[in-house]
């Protein structure tokens, strides 16, 4: 049988690889903990420290006490699991035509990343700060940024690694409004990799057609989200790779399983965005 010379870890690494070229909005998200996971149903325990009090200090007179640091734990399910399988001719001649063993494993990977992609577009109603803007056409892009970039700023939200994920049609706005930044090694001409496509007022900008919330319109109403990777914590692993012999097939088959979890760690740190445009 063909299949018994399949190398399942190869095609895995090849897999997960694939992977962090398709995500666009789970690079975005804190992955210390990717390392703990072994199978569907596994649970990740993430330990957070409590605000330190912060005290006055006179010499000779204060009587220092340490505070207690208060924990607090957060439970993060890996309880999504997703797979595909596809059938070719010979398990043993594929591996050896790297390019149609490779493709087949982009297109899994592109079509499991989209759907790890849409379960964290889907926090946008878990943010900690709202803003929706009624008009975000050309003119009023930049202003759309600046109140976002406020809104983070007024909750304290770090400058540093910040991001904002927007839909098409805005980020054809941020392009008329010759808004992005180009920092001199981006090219416009540059197809960028996990949807990035610029910077402005402080913000990595990404786009993703997952934050949409339904068809576009005439008037046109769409989610965006900006965030720091410490607002959403998401960790995933390849637990399965297999080759077998379909019972009802002569051909060989090639099945893959991924699992993850994801969960808002700091509601504060993200922040969900109405906008709009009547063009």
């Amino acid at each position: 049988m063909s299949v018994r010379n399949f190398v399942p870890t190869v095609w895995s690494a090849k897999l997960f690889q694939e992977l962090d070229k398709a995500h666009v909005l789970v690079p975005l998200c804190n992955r210390d903990y990717e390392g703990e996971i072994t199978a569907y149903g596994d649970q990740v325990k993430i330990n957070a420290v409590g605000d330190i009090t912060i005290n006055d200090y006179s010499p000779n007179v204060t009587s220092i006490t340490p505070q207690q640091l208060a924990d607090a734990q957060t439970v993060l399910e890996i309880d999504k699991a997703k797979y595909f399988a596809f059938y070719i001719d010979d398990v043993d001649n594929a591996q050896t035509k790297p390019k149609l063993m490779g493709e087949a494993m982009r297109k899994a990977a592109y079509g499991l990343a989209d759907a790890s992609d849409r379960i964290i577009a889907a926090f946008h109603s878990d943010a900690g700060v709202t803003w929706a803007s009624t008009e975000a056409n050309t003119g009023g892009a930049l202003n759309v940024l600046g109140m976002v970039a406020r809104r983070m700023d007024e909750a304290n939200v770090p400058t540093a690694g910040r991001w904002l994920v927007i839909p098409p049609w805005f980020h054809a706005h941020l392009v008329l409004g010759s808004i992005l930044e180009t920092e001199g090694s981006i090219d416009a001409n540059v197809k960028y990799n996990e949807g990035f496509v610029g910077k402005a007022f402080g913000f990595n900008i990404f786009m993703s057609n997952n934050l949409s919330t339904g068809p576009v319109a005439v008037a046109m109403s769409h989610r965006a989200m900006a965030g720091t990777s410490r607002a959403i914590s998401f960790a995933e692993q390849i637990v399965k790779m297999e080759a077998y012999r379909p019972e009802n097939a002569f051909s060989d088959a090639v099945k893959g399983l991924h699992v993850y979890g994801a969960k808002v760690i700091d509601p504060n740190a993200l922040v969900q965005v109405t906008i709009s445009s009547s063009s």
